[in-house]
């Protein structure tokens, strides 16, 4: 019986393992001005770029994501100003949107960004 409650629990326990496992997703992004469409290092202004991340596997609901830059390569004549945001957030994926203003010149930007969904 002890074994048989044992086999039991190491089975529940592995299985809680996965599904938790599935409810996080993580990864990295890196863009720059040799990127398709990227057009944070030329003129002056609000400039927006857009990229589509695709989750490996769907959430059984829409996650929160969190977006963490790790990398900027600004021209030294500008001041820095951007905004990174997730847009469009589905089961499936969202938009990584980067944004910059004014005179800011970014040659790249890169991070990671996480999603989760809530128990």
């Amino acid at each position: 019986m002890k074994k048989l409650l044992l086999v039991f629990a190491v089975m529940l326990f592995v299985s809680a393992a996965s599904y938790a496992q599935s409810m996080v997703q993580s990864g990295t992004y890196f863009y720059s001005k040799d990127s398709q469409n990227y057009t944070l290092h030329t003129n002056q202004g609000k400039r927006i770029v857009e990229y589509e991340i695709n989750f490996n596997k769907p959430f059984e609901k829409k996650p929160k994501v969190v977006i963490m830059p790790s990398l900027i390569d600004a021209e030294r004549a500008t001041q820095i100003r951007y905004n990174i945001r997730a847009t469009g957030i589905s089961r499936d994926g969202f938009v990584l949107l980067a944004e910059v203003w004014g005179d800011t010149q970014l040659n790249s930007i890169g991070g990671f960004w996480l999603a989760h969904t809530e128990e």
